[in-house]
């Protein structure tokens, strides 16, 4: 059952933290009320509320329960740390049990969208393809983390004209990116069958002749190498751009080529302020070490030039967080395509979205130190 729809109402009672399932059956001894909830993140986030939402109207719709939500902000919007989001009324017994499961819903999904909003509007010249699945905790996770790239993307796309996500790795999220089905080329598998990184490629064209031909180079430790060799093979699709070279060189060795030395002659030549300039050691790593950094980045791109496949793109993956995007784009790396799942939160605790009753049948209550939730009334 996709993310909107599990648990069906019958379940809640199982899912639902067991205090809550207890005040309900106290509501229904001693009498029901009408109460309001206001619904707050302790840290600044994108509304990204629609499978919150839906999951709530159809446990409504089951128990014939009238609720009036009241969103304070559409979604992509701004919500500052501690600003309610949207305030929920209705019976206190339909309410109080759906709490747990419509938080679930709802914290992760804002801040894997601000972190999404963040890289695309730091590399608006980049492309993003979320590779969040196989990083997702199961396929309703999966399900929240592709809507929130797509609610990041579209606000990037809005104010920075960013390109944002194009699309994602399956076809059962693909939608939320107006696509039919998901993208994607071929895994390090697919090379260790074949043999070679060539042949993989001539695999993967002859059975999917239409797609664009996005060929992993680093299985063998010849990133350079074995990029030119399929460019050669595929001379025509790369000069008509339909060729790319993904770089997913792992943290343990430098891509063919470079050193540190080497890494950082790459730099000299290309973005000279880059190392000019304090840096982190978790930077430097990112500029001059092992894996795919900015210098490896660089270098790819002067060995395809010097070849003379300037239209052959580049796309990288391994680790492409809000930081390590935002370091790229400080030195406007080469990159055409990002592929990343890591917009999923890294701090779980900051994912905790809280909801509070703030009101019992009109009357304003709250626990000493969230008067702040209060409405304004004068509005």
């Amino acid at each position: 059952m996709d993310g909107a729809g599990f648990p069906p109402e019958s379940m809640v009672g199982r899912y639902t933290d067991k205090y809550f399932a207890k005040t309900r059956a106290i509501i229904e001894r001693f009498g029901d009320c009408r109460v309001t909830y206001a619904v707050f993140m302790r840290r600044p986030v994108l509304c990204t509320p629609r499978l919150a939402l839906e999951w709530l109207e159809r446990v409504a719709r089951a128990r014939r329960a009238e609720l009036e939500i009241e969103l304070l902000h559409e979604e992509g919007g701004w919500v500052g740390a501690g600003e309610p989001m949207m305030y929920i009324s209705g019976p206190f017994r339909h309410l109080v049990d759906l709490e747990t499961i419509f938080l679930q819903k709802l914290g992760a999904a804002c801040v894997a969208a601000f972190n999404a909003y963040t890289m695309c509007t730091d590399l608006p010249y980049v492309a993003f393809l979320a590779m969040d699945a196989r990083h997702c905790a199961g396929s309703e996770m999966a399900e929240m983390m592709a809507y929130a790239a797509s609610v990041g993307s579209a606000r990037a796309r809005r104010e920075a004209d960013a390109k944002g996500f194009i699309g994602n790795a399956t076809d059962a999220t693909a939608h939320y990116f107006g696509r039919d089905r998901g993208l994607g080329t071929m895994p390090h598998a697919l090379i260790g069958y074949a043999g070679s990184t060539v042949r993989a490629a001539e695999m993967f064209h002859e059975t999917f002749p239409e797609d664009p031909l996005y060929v992993l180079v680093d299985y063998f430790g010849r990133e350079v190498t074995d990029a030119l060799a399929v460019c050669e093979r595929f001379a025509d699709l790369a000069r008509a751009g339909r060729v790319g070279i993904r770089l997913d060189t792992h943290g343990g060795r430098f891509v063919e080529g470079l050193d540190v030395a080497a890494s950082y002659a790459v730099l000299e030549r290309h973005a000279p302020a880059a190392i000019r300039t304090y840096r982190t050691e978790e930077e430097l790593r990112w500029l001059t070490g092992t894996g795919v950094t900015a210098a490896a980045v660089f270098h790819m791109r002067e060995k395809l030039d010097e070849a003379g496949f300037p239209e052959v793109g580049i796309i990288a993956s391994s680790g492409f967080g809000p930081q390590k995007c935002k370091l790229m784009a400080s030195v406007r790396a080469p990159i055409d395509i990002i592929g990343t799942g890591s917009y999923l939160p890294e701090r779980w605790s900051e994912t905790y979205a809280t909801a509070d009753v703030i009101a019992y049948d009109g009357d304003y209550r709250v626990k000493v130190g969230r008067e702040f939730l209060f409405p304004d009334r004068s509005r």
